[in-house]
């Protein structure tokens, strides 16, 4: 899987904390983890407090986009807010996924803050053994 690493992750976070939250014009990055398990590559994102019907996933060709939307927990009017440190908004991540992946049948879990996606390696990418034939007789050259 192709992944684009970001080397000024920290300053992005720094920029977002100064600039607000995320909005669908300008969404905040979402960490994230991805290794292989198998014959799967598996996709962890952390979007602690969003609700699954907040959650969108889409593929198209070969670039997968997941975004969140965290919103404001519903307040009464005698509530005053003391503090506020959990970000609000937009949260959206673009992966390029390799060809060799099976986006046809990407399988999403989402638990404990965490949305798991389980994409499979497709069949064509699988290492294969070819048998060699041989002859099937010997033949006699004549001159």
């Amino acid at each position: 899987m192709l992944m684009r690493t970001d080397p000024f992750r920290e300053l992005d976070r720094l920029a977002q904390q100064l600039m607000g939250p995320g909005t669908w014009s300008r969404p905040s990055p979402m960490p994230m983890d991805a290794y292989r398990e198998g014959d799967r590559y598996v996709v962890a994102f952390d979007i602690p407090g969003v609700s699954a019907d907040a959650i969108d996933i889409d593929v198209e060709r070969n670039m997968l986009t997941v975004k969140a939307e965290r919103r404001p927990v519903a307040k009464a009017d005698d509530v005053q807010r003391e503090m506020s440190e959990r970000p609000l908004g937009v949260f959206s991540r673009q992966i390029v996924l390799a060809d060799t992946l099976d986006t046809e049948h990407i399988e999403a879990d989402y638990d404990a803050g965490v949305l798991t996606l389980r994409i499979p390696i497709a069949e064509r990418a699988k290492p294969r053994k070819i048998a060699v034939g041989g002859g099937s007789g010997r033949r006699e050259i004549s001159g």
